[in-house]
């Protein structure tokens, strides 16, 4: 079980591009399907759905991937 986190909480996490940070705009608990794929996500293993702060892209990541960044 990883971290969890609420929705407006400022994030970071590395990607294939480096260090990527964002506010969290929606938590899934229950399965979803994102972009063609399903993703998995329960109340104990939510997944966060995060708005890049340079470039408005969406991501969604499990808060294993996350830490809080203190505004």
């Amino acid at each position: 079980m990883g971290k969890t986190f609420r929705t407006g909480d400022h994030v970071r996490w590395n990607s294939e591009a480096g260090h990527v940070s964002g506010h969290i705009i929606r938590i899934h608990t229950e399965d979803f399907m994102w972009k063609g794929y399903q993703h998995r996500a329960s109340p104990d293993s939510p997944q966060y759905e995060i708005k890049s702060d340079k470039t408005d892209h969406i991501a969604v990541h499990k808060g294993t991937a996350l830490t809080l960044l203190d505004d």
